[in-house]
């Protein structure tokens, strides 16, 4: 094995490829030969470091030296002043709290965080399955293969207290262990990689950045429930995760990690890709469901439940990027291991993509629990430009508005909804005070009108009444009555649609009803806007 004084990694995350990155990467292996350093100096791509706001993002080791905006010009400095010299390239360091010199074992862009979900993304070469095996990869699933029976596998995921982290936070372990008690000649394994929320990124940076550790998930979730064939059902836009994971798909075929007589156990599994067209509803699992099988991607009515009639009718587990890749550090480490972050009744951690008015963007992943003044102040950065802290939104486009008087509420799948909002898909959205709450909410409505797949009648209908409402309200031409009107229709919307989009398009405007009822009360009574945004 080849031994180098220093690495350089670049980040290859999709916000970093968009800002130039792969051009960087080509320019530093270029001078590193030029130098003639090629045996000293390793560059390699990795999946997202994290501060998507300030790519293209390197950080060269064993320093530990972030540097940030890297522009092609800047890498003969690079070279000559940090990795001939030795010495930072100061100008390149840059001033956010993430940036500047850290440790390997604690590195400083991390800050508070806990990586579980990406401890591989920024680390490893993605598109290598070599480095991946060299972080413990597929030793999960060697263990459960080799040490485990089936229901050892579902008891220890049980026990680990991992609730699915796709949006609903049904525990893991119970929906395997439903489709391992289906008596069936077939079964399937799942992976929603359909993220469809605005503002959402995160499974898209975790399947570019770790590919293997999602394969290895799901065949752990094939051999505890018995089922021998996945999909990963990806939005078709991902072109750069679906092409790491076709890469790592054949990789792991290659060394026997899928296929045939897994690790010569007489298991088996396999995986093969399915390629969404970019229809918000199938984010939710039935309607995947019925586009994998080629029909309408429209949701099924519920019961009966996919754990036990699936796909082509056959009992199939369905979990996120996010929470398959938790499994393999759980079975490695034990459930206690797991149970050691975040709260009693919900731990691990959770990936946020972190986006709006903050003054650090990007994907990171926190403790379940912590707090979102935390999120908003200490990792983020705060808000930028001088403005005050207005409104979060948790969850996605889906979710509640939660206003300064909540920056203190833990954020986890059981303290959110106490508040009216939700944890949902890690959505972050940071709004400061120059927003109009209305203006706000007619953006949203209109989202969902346009969303919804016009199945049920409660959503097909509520979705746009929600949005005529709103925008009259904006026009300055809201009636006495309508905010009632709008509590109304979402209670009945949420006790009679179909699926999930329906039920949860009232949410925002509950949660801002709730929080923000003087500005609605403004537009409606006064004709004004207290922001001034909706021009009335």
């Amino acid at each position: 094995m080849e031994f180098y004084r220093s690495h350089v990694l670049v980040c290859g995350g999709t916000p970093c490829v968009l800002e130039g990155c792969k051009g960087v990467r080509d320019a530093l292996v270029a001078e590193v030969q030029r130098r003639g350093l090629e045996r000293e100096v390793k560059v390699v791509e990795t999946g997202c470091l994290g501060p998507c706001d300030l790519g293209p993002v390197i950080v060269v080791y064993p320093e530990g030296t972030l540097y940030q905006k890297v522009r092609v010009s800047d890498v003969p400095d690079i070279v000559e002043e940090h990795l001939l010299k030795g010495r930072v390239v100061a100008r390149l360091v840059g001033e956010a709290p993430q940036a500047g010199v850290v440790k390997y074992e604690e590195p400083k862009y991390l800050g508070v965080q806990e990586r579980i979900v990406l401890r591989n993304c920024g680390v490893i070469d993605p598109e290598s399955i070599e480095e991946y095996i060299a972080r413990d990869g597929y030793r999960a699933l060697a263990r459960c293969l080799t040490e485990m029976k089936p229901a050892d596998v579902i008891e220890a995921v049980k026990k680990s207290g991992l609730v699915g982290r796709g949006g609903a936070a049904f525990p893991t372990g119970l929906k395997w262990s439903f489709t391992a008690k289906a008596g069936a000649d077939q079964k399937y394994i799942l992976c929603n990689a359909d993220e469809g929320e605005p503002g959402t990124f995160k499974d898209r940076l975790i399947l570019e950045g770790d590919p293997h550790s999602i394969l290895e998930g799901m065949a752990i979730a094939g051999y505890a429930v018995g089922a021998d064939k996945g999909f990963v059902y990806v939005r078709g836009e991902y072109v750069l995760s679906i092409e790491r994971l076709g890469k790592a798909i054949e990789q792991a075929r290659a060394l026997g990690l899928l296929g045939q007589n897994v690790f010569g156990t007489g298991f088996s599994f396999d995986v093969e890709i399915r390629k969404g067209a970019g229809a918000y509803v199938c984010g939710e699992e039935t309607a995947l469901i019925e586009s994998i099988e080629g029909k309408r991607g429209e949701p099924r009515v519920k019961p009966p439940y996919p754990g036990t009639e699936g796909l082509f009718g056959k009992p199939t587990v369905v979990n996120n990027v996010e929470t398959l890749a938790n499994i393999p550090p759980i079975l490695l480490n034990g459930p206690e291991w797991f149970r050691r972050v975040g709260t009693e009744r919900c731990p691990g951690t959770k990936v946020f993509t972190l986006t709006g008015d903050i003054k650090n963007k990007g994907l990171i992943e926190v403790p379940m629990g912590i707090t979102l003044r935390r999120v908003v102040f200490e990792i983020g950065g705060g808000i930028p430009g001088g403005r005050g802290f207005k409104m979060a939104q948790t969850g996605g486009t889906s979710g509640g508005c939660l206003p300064k008087e909540l920056l203190d509420v833990p954020m986890d799948y059981f303290t959110l909804p106490e508040h009216g909002s939700a944890l949902g898909s890690g959505a972050l959205l940071i709004m400061d005070d120059s927003h109009c709450i209305v203006d706000i909410a007619r953006c949203f409505m209109e989202f969902f009108k346009h969303e919804s797949c016009g199945k049920c009648t409660p959503c097909r209908e509520g979705t746009a009444r929600l949005y005529e409402i709103v925008d009259k309200i904006a026009r300055g031409d809201g009636q006495p009555g309508d905010l009632e009107l709008l509590e109304e229709l979402g209670a009945a919307m949420q006790a009679t649609s179909l699926c999930g989009l329906g039920q949860s398009a009232p949410v925002p405007i509950k949660t801002m009803l709730k929080y923000f009822r003087d500005e609605f009360h403004a537009h409606v009574h006064e004709r004004l806007c207290p922001t001034g945004t909706c021009g009335i």
